[in-house]
């Protein structure tokens, strides 16, 4: 019973009474002792919960009309919220618990807090006390749990909260539901709550009702629980299912909560249900028609299409052209003159592009992009802007133990080989002759665009010394020059800037020697006969002890006279000694 009805009967009982014990009283009489009676039984009494009017409103009290003599007051701090404002206005209907009567001023004191716990613990018998339902509102966080109005203040503790203990409770804020009264203790004002006891009956109950009426195939609605790595797992009615990354979308996902959230509804359709194990397997692709059954009528090899980046891998970018059907960029495929290391270099996941289908595999549902097809390949022009013997200007991009590589245009770098740099000079690594930056001129040696190769030259800007050498060195040319090494097998002579003549071991001396090494050493000046001269493998055969035998049967202080006109003669002396050691 209520307080308003406990409080009428109160008023009620009384008259009754006095109405049988007069009944012979005159009518006009007996009426105004009533009213008289009456009047004097609505005067509330201490502990009363009464309902009143406020009319005024001052620095210490709020003043309430309870329709008596005189007014009730109530101090204003019952009526402020968390920043101090006062949340009631004249005119406003308030409860108010009667505490005692006039106070110095005449007026009754009153109180809005305690008329509200007594409504509060009135719900809470009304509800059963502990072990009854009662519903409530989230207020606030305290340290442990939340705070719930339930009429009265009420404790939830954090555990209470929901199935899966943790997470941010401010979600659950300003939130009126249902709860579970575990505690009460009415003299220290104390009461405990849960959520979880009723969330838990609910998911039996809905258990038992799934585990009756699930099969497989069937589509249902469930709830996403939590996310992992390999999947998700979900409620389909107090049952928690495995759903599986490779079964939440007919395209490319990275990560469960690329598509999904916890919290969030979803349909899913029941794949395997394995009921001795108690094991659900679901599906959410599966619930939506597969987009490739259409690629092959929708799409062909060399069609533009466009597409939003979705995922960067090292090897390349992945283009959802629709939902479910993704094509691959290779990272070759992106560029057709920068080397791109990483998608992420050109790309962002996000991005709309145009490509170009470069081939399609049904069996496998991949297709195969370019992006570098939608622009004009600039390796096909080259031959027609760099005829093979053009001359160019380029800075030098990169030096390696093969070669260097000049910057003929942008994103174009064309390979000088080490054999091409000079025509005699032996170049063990092109760093002796080039830096990073310098800028060099080159020959178009060659140019393969198939392979997106450009072969230069630098050696080829000047004619080929050995193209006159046969000539300028005939056999039985005398010839002077440096050693400029030593080896077993015989002594090399530079006889001018980058030309070099072999002395055999076998022919150094007319005595046998075992060995070049000790008979001269680099930096020495060395005089030879030529015995030949291979242009195609750009040798030349020299011979000391054949000019020293053409010495000895000659007097050479005739020919010191005039060096150039015994070259003939001496020459003729020379071949003799070739002839005879030819013959012997």
């Amino acid at each position: 019973m209520t307080t308003e009805a406990r409080q009428q009967k109160n008023i009620d009982a009384p008259i009754r009474r006095f109405k049988d014990m007069d009944d012979d009283h005159e009518q006009a009489g007996s009426g105004e002792f009533e009213e008289l009676f009456h009047d004097s039984l609505q005067q509330p009494k201490a502990g009363d919960v009464v309902q009143g009017t406020v009319v005024q409103i001052t620095q210490e009290f709020v003043m309430v009309d309870v329709g008596y003599k005189s007014e009730g007051c109530v101090r204003v701090e019952e009526f402020m919220d968390e920043d101090g404002v006062v949340t009631v206005q004249p005119g406003d209907k308030v409860n108010v618990l009667f505490q005692h009567k006039e106070n110095v001023k005449g007026h009754y004191m009153l109180s809005k807090r305690k008329a509200e716990q007594l409504v509060g613990w009135e719900r809470v018998a009304e509800a059963g006390g502990e072990g009854g339902t009662i519903e409530g509102k989230i207020t606030g966080k305290v340290k442990g749990g939340l705070t719930v109005d339930i009429g009265l203040p009420a404790f939830l503790p954090a555990s209470q909260v929901d199935l899966r203990p943790g997470g941010n409770l401010d979600r659950y804020l300003g939130q009126t539901l249902a709860f579970r009264i575990l505690k009460l203790n009415r003299k220290r004002g104390n009461v405990v709550l849960s959520r979880r006891v009723i969330l838990e009956e609910e998911r039996d109950q809905a258990r038992e009702q799934t585990l009756i009426t699930i099969e497989e195939g069937q589509v249902r609605e469930g709830i996403v629980k939590n996310l992992t790595d390999y999947g998700a797992f979900v409620d389909v009615g107090g049952v928690d299912g495995l759903l599986h990354v490779t079964d939440m979308s007919w395209g490319k996902l990275n990560h469960p909560s690329d598509l999904i959230k916890v919290g969030e509804k979803v349909k899913v359709k029941v794949l395997k249900y394995d009921s001795a194990k108690g094991k659900i397997s679901l599906g959410m692709k599966q619930t939506v028609p597969d987009p490739w059954l259409e690629v092959q009528g929708k799409y062909n090899t060399g069609d533009r299409v466009k597409g939003r980046v979705v995922s960067l891998m090292e090897y390349g970018a992945f283009i959802a052209l629709e939902d479910g059907v993704e094509g691959l960029v290779h990272v070759s495929e992106m560029s057709w003159t920068k080397r791109i290391r990483h998608p992420s270099e050109i790309l962002t996941v996000g991005d709309t592009v145009e490509t170009v289908i470069l081939g399609i595999d049904m069996a496998n549902r991949r297709i195969s992009l370019g992006l570098k097809q939608t622009e004009p390949n600039p390796w096909g022009q080259l031959e027609e802007r760099y005829p093979v013997g053009t001359k160019l200007e380029g800075q030098i991009k990169n030096i390696t133990d093969f070669g260097a590589f000049i910057g003929v245009e942008d994103g174009i770098d064309g390979l000088v080989h080490v054999s091409d740099i000079s025509w005699t000079k032996r170049i063990k690594h092109p760093g002796e002759v080039f830096t990073k930056g310098q800028t060099v001129q080159a020959v178009v040696l060659n140019i393969d665009p198939a392979n997106e190769r450009l072969s230069l030259g630098l050696k080829q800007l000047l004619p080929d010394p050995w193209m006159t050498v046969p000539e300028k060195y005939k056999p039985g040319t005398r010839v002077k020059g440096k050693v400029s090494s030593v080896t077993d097998f015989g002594v090399f002579v530079e006889i001018e800037d980058g030309i070099e003549g072999l002395i055999h071991v076998s022919e150094l001396s007319q005595e046998k020697i075992p060995s070049a090494k000790g008979f001269a050493n680099p930096g020495d000046e060395m005089e030879a006969v030529v015995l030949n001269v291979d242009k195609t493998d750009r040798k030349i055969a020299l011979s000391h002890k054949a000019l020293q035998a053409a010495i000895e049967k000659e007097d050479m202080k005739g020919y010191m006279g005039g060096q150039n006109e015994s070259f003939s003669s001496l020459g003729e002396l020379f071949k003799g000694e070739l002839n005879k050691n030819n013959n012997s």
